[in-house]
C-alpha cells in the first residue's frame, strides 16, 4: 500500500525539512533523479539527442533547468524555453548556460519542440491551478502533434494536484517524475500521468498521515479469503444476492455469478430471476424472496431489482437480516429517496457503490474533489462509500480513504457494476470489514476487466469470467507493473 499527500501536506513537510537541509540541496537531489529518468527515456545513447525544457516560474522550472544541466554535461543538446523569462530560476539557468545549454523565448519555439527527442513539462508545479495557458499551451499542442514524448516534472501541467481534475488544455505525459512523495493526482488522473516515478530525497520522516492510500496486489492477496483444511461452504461465508427482475434478468446472473467466482463459499439468490440464474449457475441456491432464503453472512441488494414498492421491501428485508450489506444500483436510488432507509443503514456494516449520477441522488453532486465527496458522504451516511469511476474512491465513515487508479476504461460497460457488487457481497460474507471488502473488490474487479479486455472491448460477462484469473494473479510474483516506481 502506498500513500498520496496533498499539495499543502507536501509544502508543510518540505518547510520542516528545509529547517535542517538547504532548499538548494533538496532541489539538486530532485533534479538529479529527474535527469536519470530523462536519460532512460532517451535510450542508451544520449549524446547528441535533443531535449526541450518548457520552463515556467517557480521550483518546477528550477528542477527542469538543473536536470537539463545534468543532461547537457552528458552531451545532450538541451534548450530551455522560458515561458516567464523574468521569473526563471536563476541558479539553474546560470548552470545550464555554463555547460553550453541554449536558452530561448517562447516565440518560434514550436519548431524546436517538434524537432525534439524529448520535451520536459516544467510549466507549473503542485500549486498550479486551471488549464495550461499560452504560450505554454501552444507548445504542449506542438509536442502532441509531432508525437514527441513528454516527461512531466512532479505532475502534468493543467491537472489539479489534489483532485486530479483535468483541465483543457492540459499535458498528457508519457511519464511523470515526482519528488518526495506521490500526490493525489498520480492516482486520480493516472491516464494523464503515464508511469509515475518517485524520486526520494528524504522527505518521508517529515510527512503526516497520507491523504489517501492505494492498494497493491500484496495488500489484496493478504486479505483475500482462501479456504483452509477445516473449512466448508458455510464457514467460508454464505452471501445472499437480491438482484434482477423480469426487465433486467441479466443483473441477477452477473451479480450471483460474480459472487460464485470470487470466493469458495456459498451463494443464495432471492428474486424473480431464479430461472435465469440457475440456467447459468446451477450451484446457486435460489428462492423467490429474501425472507425465504436460508442463513447468510451478507447480502448484495439492488442491481436491476427495481425502485418500486417491491424493491423497497427487498431492501428492508435485507436490512432486517442484520448482516453486512452491499447496496448497489436501484437500492442506492431507494436509499436516496427514503429517509427511513438512510436512517436504517447509518452505522451499520454497509457498502454503497454509486457512480456519479447515483451519488448525486444520495449525497449531492460529486464535484471535482472525488476523495472529499466520498469522505463527506461516508461520514454523513455512516456507511462505506465506493464511488465508481476511472479512479474509484473508497471512503469509510472514520475518514479512511482508498483510491484505485486505472489507466484504462474497459470496466465502463453495462453490467460491470453488477459484477462488482457480487464480488463485494462475497467478501463481506467471508468476513472482511466493509472498507477492505470494497477496496479489495474494486482491485480485483479492475484487474478482471483488464484481463477480459486484453486490449479490446469486452462485455461484463467476460469480465465476470475473468475473476478467477484476476484472483490468481494476486498470488503470482510481483512484476514491475505491479510495483510503484
Amino acid at each position: 500500500m502506498w500513500g498520496v499527500w496533498t499539495a499543502g501536506q507536501i509544502r508543510d513537510a518540505e518547510a520542516s525539512m528545509m529547517r535542517r537541509v538547504p532548499g538548494e540541496t533538496i532541489m539538486r537531489r530532485a533534479a538529479y533523479g529527474l535527469a536519470v529518468r530523462m536519460r532512460a527515456a532517451l535510450g542508451p545513447a544520449v549524446a547528441g539527442r535533443r531535449v526541450v525544457l518548457l520552463v515556467g516560474a517557480g521550483h518546477n522550472g528550477g528542477d527542469a533547468l538543473w536536470a537539463g544541466y545534468e543532461l547537457r554535461r552528458r552531451g545532450v543538446a538541451v534548450t530551455a524555453v522560458l515561458l516567464v523569462p523574468d521569473r526563471a530560476y536563476e541558479p539553474g539557468l546560470r548552470a545550464l548556460r555554463r555547460v553550453g545549454g541554449r536558452v530561448a523565448g517562447a516565440d518560434g519555439a514550436a519548431a524546436l519542440v517538434e524537432r525534439a527527442d524529448l520535451v520536459v513539462d516544467g510549466i507549473v508545479g503542485i500549486s498550479g491551478r486551471g488549464p495550461v495557458r499560452d504560450p505554454g499551451a501552444g507548445l504542449v499542442a506542438a509536442a502532441a502533434r509531432a508525437g514527441v514524448p513528454v516527461v512531466a516534472v512532479d505532475l502534468p501541467s493543467g491537472v489539479d494536484t489534489d483532485t486530479g481534475e483535468v483541465h483543457d488544455p492540459a499535458v498528457r505525459a508519457d511519464a511523470t517524475v515526482t519528488f518526495g512523495a506521490r500526490k493525489p493526482v498520480h492516482a486520480l488522473a493516472a491516464p494523464s500521468c503515464g508511469p509515475v516515478h518517485l524520486v526520494d530525497f528524504g522527505l518521508g520522516p517529515y510527512l503526516p498521515e497520507p491523504h489517501a492510500q492505494v492498494l497493491e496486489a500484496a495488500d489484496v492477496a493478504a486479505r483475500w479469503p482462501i479456504p483452509g483444511p477445516t473449512d466448508d461452504k458455510y464457514t467460508q461465508g454464505v452471501v445472499g444476492i437480491a438482484a434482477g427482475s423480469a426487465v433486467y434478468p441479466g443483473a441477477a446472473v452477473l451479480a450471483a455469478g460474480a459472487a460464485v467466482l470470487a470466493t469458495s463459499g456459498m451463494v443464495r439468490y432471492a428474486g424473480t430471476g431464479a430461472e435465469a440464474v440457475h440456467a447459468r449457475w446451477p450451484e446457486v441456491v435460489a428462492t423467490r424472496d429474501v425472507d425465504a432464503a436460508g442463513r447468510t453472512q451478507a447480502w448484495t441488494v439492488g442491481p436491476g431489482s427495481g425502485t418500486d414498492d417491491a424493491g423497497r421491501a427487498t431492501v428492508r428485508a435485507a436490512l432486517d437480516r442484520d448482516v453486512p450489506l452491499c447496496l448497489d444500483a436501484d437500492a442506492i436510488t431507494l436509499l436516496g429517496a427514503h429517509a427511513d432507509l438512510r436512517d436504517a443503514v447509518r452505522g451499520r456494516p454497509v457498502v454503497v457503490t454509486p457512480h456519479d449520477r447515483e451519488f448525486a441522488r444520495l449525497a449531492g453532486d460529486v464535484g471535482a474533489d472525488r476523495i472529499g465527496a466520498a469522505r463527506r458522504a461516508a461520514a454523513d451516511l455512516g456507511v462505506t462509500v465506493l464511488l465508481k469511476g476511472n479512479a474509484t474512491v473508497v471512503a469509510a465513515p472514520d475518514g479512511r480513504a482508498l483510491v484505485h487508479p486505472s489507466t484504462t476504461s474497459w470496466a465502463a460497460t453495462a453490467g460491470s457494476g453488477d459484477v462488482l457488487s457480487g464480488i463485494i457481497g462475497a467478501l463481506l460474507a467471508a468476513g472482511l470489514e466493509p472498507w477492505w471488502a470494497a477496496g479489495c473488490g474494486a482491485f480485483v474487479h479492475a484487474r478482471a476487466a483488464e484481463i477480459a479486455a486484453d486490449g479490446a472491448p469486452a462485455p461484463a460477462s467476460l469480465m465476470q469470467a475473468a475473476i478467477p484469473a484476476a484472483v490468481r494473479s494476486l498470488f503470482a510474483p510481483a512484476t514491475a507493473q505491479d510495483r510503484p516506481r
